[in-house]
Protein backbone atom coordinates (compact mmCIF):
# COMPACT_ATOMS: atom_id res chain seq x y z
CA UNK A 1 0.00 0.00 0.00
CA UNK A 2 0.77 3.61 -0.53
CA UNK A 3 2.06 5.42 2.23
CA UNK A 4 -0.27 7.39 4.16
CA UNK A 5 -0.93 10.88 3.44
CA UNK A 6 0.17 13.31 6.14
CA UNK A 7 -3.25 15.53 6.52
CA UNK A 8 -4.24 18.53 9.18
CA UNK A 9 -7.89 19.06 10.25
CA UNK A 10 -8.16 22.88 11.02
CA UNK A 11 -12.13 23.66 12.57
CA UNK A 12 -13.11 20.43 14.11
CA UNK A 13 -17.23 20.99 14.27
CA UNK A 14 -19.48 19.28 12.65
CA UNK A 15 -18.31 19.32 8.93
CA UNK A 16 -14.75 19.32 9.95
CA UNK A 17 -15.66 15.95 12.03
CA UNK A 18 -17.10 14.14 9.37
CA UNK A 19 -14.24 15.20 6.93
CA UNK A 20 -11.88 13.57 9.42
CA UNK A 21 -13.75 10.17 9.73
CA UNK A 22 -13.79 9.79 6.27
CA UNK A 23 -10.54 10.65 5.89
CA UNK A 24 -9.25 8.03 8.28
CA UNK A 25 -12.02 5.79 7.04
CA UNK A 26 -9.97 5.35 3.51
CA UNK A 27 -7.12 3.70 4.98
CA UNK A 28 -5.26 6.08 2.62
CA UNK A 29 -4.70 8.99 5.45
CA UNK A 30 -3.39 10.15 8.65
CA UNK A 31 -5.46 12.83 9.91
CA UNK A 32 -4.33 15.47 12.96
CA UNK A 33 -7.10 17.78 14.25
CA UNK A 34 -6.55 20.82 15.41
CA UNK A 35 -8.87 21.31 18.33
CA UNK A 36 -9.72 24.61 19.78
CA UNK A 37 -13.08 24.37 22.32
CA UNK A 38 -13.71 21.09 22.44
CA UNK A 39 -10.07 20.19 23.12
CA UNK A 40 -10.55 18.57 26.84
CA UNK A 41 -13.62 17.00 26.15
CA UNK A 42 -12.27 15.10 23.20
CA UNK A 43 -9.14 14.11 24.61
CA UNK A 44 -10.68 12.54 27.13
CA UNK A 45 -14.01 11.35 25.82
CA UNK A 46 -13.53 11.08 22.38
CA UNK A 47 -16.19 12.04 19.60
CA UNK A 48 -19.31 10.87 20.22
CA UNK A 49 -20.99 10.47 16.96
CA UNK A 50 -24.62 9.52 15.32
CA UNK A 51 -23.62 9.35 11.13
CA UNK A 52 -26.28 8.32 8.85
CA UNK A 53 -22.96 7.66 6.73
CA UNK A 54 -21.37 5.73 9.49
CA UNK A 55 -23.48 5.07 11.90
CA UNK A 56 -23.27 5.01 15.79
CA UNK A 57 -19.09 5.94 16.70
CA UNK A 58 -18.30 6.03 20.30
CA UNK A 59 -15.44 7.26 21.47
CA UNK A 60 -14.18 8.22 18.06
CA UNK A 61 -10.36 9.71 17.33
CA UNK A 62 -8.67 10.60 14.22
CA UNK A 63 -4.58 9.59 14.43
CA UNK A 64 -3.75 12.55 16.75
CA UNK A 65 -5.28 15.36 18.01
CA UNK A 66 -3.61 19.33 18.85
CA UNK A 67 -4.29 22.39 20.81
CA UNK A 68 -2.50 24.34 18.09
CA UNK A 69 -1.52 24.61 14.88
CA UNK A 70 1.67 22.46 14.57
CA UNK A 71 5.35 24.53 13.04
CA UNK A 72 6.22 22.15 11.09
CA UNK A 73 10.07 23.93 10.65
CA UNK A 74 10.16 24.78 14.46
CA UNK A 75 9.62 20.99 15.18
CA UNK A 76 10.78 19.49 12.71
CA UNK A 77 7.99 17.70 11.75
CA UNK A 78 6.86 15.80 7.98
CA UNK A 79 5.65 18.07 5.95
CA UNK A 80 2.11 18.23 5.85
CA UNK A 81 0.32 16.97 2.39
CA UNK A 82 -2.99 18.60 3.12
CA UNK A 83 -4.47 20.64 5.29
CA UNK A 84 -8.15 20.87 4.93
CA UNK A 85 -10.01 23.99 6.31
CA UNK A 86 -13.50 23.67 7.95
CA UNK A 87 -13.56 26.74 10.15
CA UNK A 88 -15.88 29.58 10.24
CA UNK A 89 -14.59 32.10 7.54
CA UNK A 90 -14.84 35.09 9.40
CA UNK A 91 -12.81 37.71 8.01
CA UNK A 92 -14.11 40.69 9.33
CA UNK A 93 -13.27 39.47 13.03
CA UNK A 94 -10.22 37.59 12.43
CA UNK A 95 -7.40 36.06 12.70
CA UNK A 96 -7.27 35.55 9.12
CA UNK A 97 -7.09 31.72 7.52
CA UNK A 98 -3.47 32.38 5.88
CA UNK A 99 -2.62 33.42 9.34
CA UNK A 100 -4.01 30.43 11.09
CA UNK A 101 -2.33 27.47 8.92
CA UNK A 102 0.86 29.59 7.87
CA UNK A 103 3.01 27.34 10.40
CA UNK A 104 2.08 24.24 8.54
CA UNK A 105 2.55 25.14 5.52
CA UNK A 106 5.19 23.39 3.65
CA UNK A 107 5.63 25.93 0.19
CA UNK A 108 5.55 23.82 -3.13
CA UNK A 109 4.23 21.32 -1.62
CA UNK A 110 1.45 21.25 1.04
CA UNK A 111 -2.16 21.60 -0.55
CA UNK A 112 -4.70 23.95 1.09
CA UNK A 113 -8.49 22.32 0.82
CA UNK A 114 -11.21 25.08 1.98
CA UNK A 115 -13.95 23.57 3.30
CA UNK A 116 -15.62 27.11 3.69
CA UNK A 117 -18.78 28.46 1.80
CA UNK A 118 -19.09 31.85 0.43
CA UNK A 119 -16.94 33.59 -3.12
CA UNK A 120 -13.22 34.84 -3.06
CA UNK A 121 -12.18 32.83 0.11
CA UNK A 122 -9.19 31.60 -1.77
CA UNK A 123 -7.75 35.08 -2.96
CA UNK A 124 -6.23 35.98 0.63
CA UNK A 125 -4.33 32.04 0.05
CA UNK A 126 -3.01 32.53 -3.34
CA UNK A 127 -1.44 35.71 -2.24
CA UNK A 128 0.07 34.25 1.11
CA UNK A 129 1.28 30.72 -0.72
CA UNK A 130 1.45 31.17 -4.18
CA UNK A 131 3.55 28.04 -4.79
CA UNK A 132 0.60 26.11 -2.94
CA UNK A 133 -2.41 24.63 -4.65
CA UNK A 134 -5.71 25.74 -3.09
CA UNK A 135 -8.66 23.51 -3.13
CA UNK A 136 -12.41 24.12 -3.31
CA UNK A 137 -14.80 22.20 -1.03
CA UNK A 138 -18.17 22.91 -1.17
CA UNK A 139 -20.06 20.41 1.51
CA UNK A 140 -23.46 19.89 1.21
CA UNK A 141 -23.77 17.92 4.21
CA UNK A 142 -25.99 17.85 6.86
CA UNK A 143 -24.41 18.19 10.49
CA UNK A 144 -24.37 19.77 13.99
CA UNK A 145 -22.28 19.36 17.26
CA UNK A 146 -24.67 19.34 20.09
CA UNK A 147 -22.10 20.06 23.07
CA UNK A 148 -18.69 19.10 23.04
CA UNK A 149 -17.50 16.26 20.82
CA UNK A 150 -21.19 14.99 20.05
CA UNK A 151 -22.01 14.85 16.41
CA UNK A 152 -25.33 14.28 14.98
CA UNK A 153 -24.77 13.89 10.92
CA UNK A 154 -28.86 13.30 9.59
CA UNK A 155 -27.88 14.12 6.03
CA UNK A 156 -25.52 12.15 3.84
CA UNK A 157 -21.99 13.27 3.00
CA UNK A 158 -21.51 14.97 -0.54
CA UNK A 159 -18.59 17.07 -1.19
CA UNK A 160 -17.54 18.68 -4.50
CA UNK A 161 -13.95 19.39 -5.08
CA UNK A 162 -11.93 21.53 -7.47
CA UNK A 163 -8.98 23.71 -8.01
CA UNK A 164 -8.98 27.57 -7.33
CA UNK A 165 -6.95 28.98 -10.30
CA UNK A 166 -3.43 30.02 -9.47
CA UNK A 167 -1.76 31.74 -12.00
CA UNK A 168 1.53 30.59 -10.65
CA UNK A 169 0.60 26.69 -10.63
CA UNK A 170 -0.28 24.97 -14.06
CA UNK A 171 -3.79 24.04 -14.26
CA UNK A 172 -2.33 20.34 -14.78
CA UNK A 173 -0.57 20.18 -10.95
CA UNK A 174 -3.95 21.90 -9.88
CA UNK A 175 -6.13 19.29 -11.71
CA UNK A 176 -4.44 16.25 -9.93
CA UNK A 177 -4.12 17.33 -6.76
CA UNK A 178 -8.50 17.72 -6.82
CA UNK A 179 -8.49 14.45 -8.43
CA UNK A 180 -6.19 12.77 -5.49
CA UNK A 181 -7.87 14.88 -2.61
CA UNK A 182 -11.11 13.19 -3.93
CA UNK A 183 -10.15 9.85 -4.49
CA UNK A 184 -8.84 9.51 -1.21
CA UNK A 185 -12.15 11.53 0.46
CA UNK A 186 -14.35 8.88 -1.75
CA UNK A 187 -12.60 5.12 -1.03
CA UNK A 188 -14.35 4.59 1.99
CA UNK A 189 -17.42 3.72 -0.06
CA UNK A 190 -19.60 5.53 2.48
CA UNK A 191 -19.91 9.23 0.56
CA UNK A 192 -20.12 10.80 -2.18
CA UNK A 193 -17.45 13.14 -2.92
CA UNK A 194 -16.42 14.62 -7.22
CA UNK A 195 -14.48 16.45 -8.71
CA UNK A 196 -15.46 19.57 -10.54
CA UNK A 197 -13.59 21.81 -12.91
CA UNK A 198 -15.72 24.74 -12.86
CA UNK A 199 -15.63 25.92 -9.32
CA UNK A 200 -17.28 29.41 -9.58
CA UNK A 201 -20.14 27.73 -10.74
CA UNK A 202 -20.36 25.91 -8.01
CA UNK A 203 -20.23 28.21 -5.44
CA UNK A 204 -22.19 30.49 -6.78
CA UNK A 205 -24.62 27.67 -7.29
CA UNK A 206 -24.49 26.75 -3.43
CA UNK A 207 -25.05 30.99 -2.63
CA UNK A 208 -28.36 30.39 -3.50
CA UNK A 209 -29.21 28.46 -0.51
CA UNK A 210 -26.89 30.16 1.57
CA UNK A 211 -26.95 33.74 0.69
CA UNK A 212 -31.30 33.79 1.26
CA UNK A 213 -32.16 30.97 3.97
CA UNK A 214 -28.84 31.78 5.67
CA UNK A 215 -29.17 35.23 7.17
CA UNK A 216 -33.08 35.09 6.81
CA UNK A 217 -33.45 31.96 9.47
CA UNK A 218 -30.76 33.53 11.34
CA UNK A 219 -32.24 37.44 11.47
CA UNK A 220 -35.72 36.04 12.10
CA UNK A 221 -34.43 33.09 14.55
CA UNK A 222 -36.44 30.68 12.52
CA UNK A 223 -35.38 27.37 11.03
CA UNK A 224 -36.40 26.47 7.00
CA UNK A 225 -39.53 24.29 7.94
CA UNK A 226 -40.76 27.06 10.01
CA UNK A 227 -40.28 29.80 6.87
CA UNK A 228 -41.74 27.30 4.26
CA UNK A 229 -44.72 26.93 6.36
CA UNK A 230 -45.37 30.64 7.01
CA UNK A 231 -45.11 31.26 3.62
CA UNK A 232 -44.92 34.76 4.01
CA UNK A 233 -41.53 34.99 4.45
CA UNK A 234 -40.53 32.41 1.15
CA UNK A 235 -42.37 34.90 -1.14
CA UNK A 236 -40.78 38.35 0.00
CA UNK A 237 -37.73 37.46 1.08
CA UNK A 238 -36.29 33.80 0.27
CA UNK A 239 -37.61 34.58 -3.27
CA UNK A 240 -36.31 37.71 -3.74
CA UNK A 241 -32.82 36.62 -2.15
CA UNK A 242 -31.63 33.45 -4.46
CA UNK A 243 -33.29 35.50 -7.98
CA UNK A 244 -30.70 38.24 -7.19
CA UNK A 245 -28.35 35.74 -6.31
CA UNK A 246 -29.30 34.08 -9.56
CA UNK A 247 -29.21 37.14 -11.64
CA UNK A 248 -25.91 37.89 -10.41
CA UNK A 249 -24.31 34.33 -11.34
CA UNK A 250 -25.81 34.68 -14.83
CA UNK A 251 -23.98 38.50 -15.17
CA UNK A 252 -20.80 36.77 -14.31
CA UNK A 253 -21.15 34.15 -17.06
CA UNK A 254 -22.79 30.93 -14.71
CA UNK A 255 -26.11 29.83 -15.89
CA UNK A 256 -27.45 27.47 -13.17
CA UNK A 257 -30.93 26.66 -14.35
CA UNK A 258 -33.98 28.27 -13.38
CA UNK A 259 -35.57 25.42 -11.30
CA UNK A 260 -33.37 25.46 -9.11
CA UNK A 261 -34.40 28.25 -7.26
CA UNK A 262 -37.81 26.11 -6.62
CA UNK A 263 -35.55 23.07 -6.06
CA UNK A 264 -33.54 24.95 -3.25
CA UNK A 265 -36.67 26.34 -1.26
CA UNK A 266 -37.90 22.83 -0.96
CA UNK A 267 -34.45 21.16 -0.82
CA UNK A 268 -34.79 20.44 3.02
CA UNK A 269 -37.60 18.19 4.13
CA UNK A 270 -39.80 19.46 6.00
CA UNK A 271 -39.77 17.05 9.07
CA UNK A 272 -36.39 17.85 9.59
CA UNK A 273 -37.12 21.25 10.75
CA UNK A 274 -33.46 22.73 9.53
CA UNK A 275 -30.98 25.42 11.39
CA UNK A 276 -28.53 26.19 8.75
CA UNK A 277 -25.05 26.63 9.98
CA UNK A 278 -25.23 30.59 10.43
CA UNK A 279 -28.35 29.96 12.57
CA UNK A 280 -26.78 27.50 15.01
CA UNK A 281 -23.64 30.12 15.53
CA UNK A 282 -26.11 33.49 16.23
CA UNK A 283 -28.18 30.87 18.68
CA UNK A 284 -24.40 29.67 20.82
CA UNK A 285 -23.36 33.55 20.80
CA UNK A 286 -20.85 32.89 17.95
CA UNK A 287 -19.44 35.14 15.09
CA UNK A 288 -21.68 34.34 11.52
CA UNK A 289 -19.90 34.12 8.47
CA UNK A 290 -22.02 37.10 6.49
CA UNK A 291 -19.13 38.97 4.47
CA UNK A 292 -18.13 35.75 1.79
CA UNK A 293 -21.84 34.27 1.95
CA UNK A 294 -23.44 37.92 1.54
CA UNK A 295 -20.66 40.63 1.37
CA UNK A 296 -18.50 39.45 -1.49
CA UNK A 297 -21.81 38.31 -3.67
CA UNK A 298 -22.77 41.91 -3.32
CA UNK A 299 -19.71 43.68 -3.93
CA UNK A 300 -19.71 41.13 -7.39
CA UNK A 301 -22.84 42.23 -8.28
CA UNK A 302 -22.65 46.12 -7.84
CA UNK A 303 -19.45 45.71 -10.22
CA UNK A 304 -21.73 43.58 -12.85
CA UNK A 305 -24.32 46.13 -12.67
CA UNK A 306 -26.81 43.92 -10.99
CA UNK A 307 -29.45 45.16 -8.36
CA UNK A 308 -29.09 43.28 -5.34
CA UNK A 309 -31.80 45.34 -2.94
CA UNK A 310 -32.53 41.95 -0.82
CA UNK A 311 -29.28 41.38 -0.33
CA UNK A 312 -28.29 44.36 0.65
CA UNK A 313 -31.19 44.66 3.70
CA UNK A 314 -29.87 41.40 4.60
CA UNK A 315 -26.30 42.12 5.13
CA UNK A 316 -26.99 45.36 6.68
CA UNK A 317 -29.16 43.17 9.37
CA UNK A 318 -26.51 40.61 9.49
CA UNK A 319 -23.43 43.06 9.96
CA UNK A 320 -25.68 44.59 13.20
CA UNK A 321 -25.75 41.16 14.70
CA UNK A 322 -22.10 40.74 14.36
CA UNK A 323 -21.68 44.03 15.96
CA UNK A 324 -23.81 42.97 18.87
CA UNK A 325 -21.60 39.81 19.56
CA UNK A 326 -18.45 41.42 19.14
CA UNK A 327 -19.62 44.05 21.66
CA UNK A 328 -21.13 40.66 23.95
CA UNK A 329 -17.50 39.91 23.40
CA UNK A 330 -15.12 42.37 24.64
CA UNK A 331 -13.98 43.40 21.24
CA UNK A 332 -16.18 46.94 21.40
CA UNK A 333 -16.11 49.00 24.21
CA UNK A 334 -18.26 52.15 24.38
CA UNK A 335 -16.47 54.79 26.09
CA UNK A 336 -16.89 57.66 27.70
CA UNK A 337 -20.11 60.63 26.99
CA UNK A 338 -20.10 60.71 23.82
CA UNK A 339 -20.21 56.60 23.38
CA UNK A 340 -17.63 56.12 20.68
CA UNK A 341 -17.32 52.45 20.04
CA UNK A 342 -13.57 51.52 20.68
CA UNK A 343 -12.88 48.16 18.84
CA UNK A 344 -10.18 46.14 20.11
Amino acid sequence: MAEKKNVLLVGAGGVGTMAAVSLEASGRASVTAVLRSNFASVSEHGFNIESVDYGSLKAWKPTNIAKQVPDVAQDNLPPFDYIVVATKNCPDVGPAVEEIIAPAITQGHTVIVLVQNGLNIEKPLIKTFPQNVVLSGISLIGVAEKGHGNIIHDYHDELIVGAFKNPNIGPDTARAAAAEFVEIYSTSGKVACEHNENVDFVRWRKLIYNASFNPISTITGMDTTRLRLAKTPIETLVKPAMREIWNAAKAAGHDIPEEHIENTIHIDPLEVYCKPSMLQDVEKGNYIEYENILGEPIREAEKLGVPIPTLKTLYGLCAALQWKTKEARGLIELEGSNLVPNEG
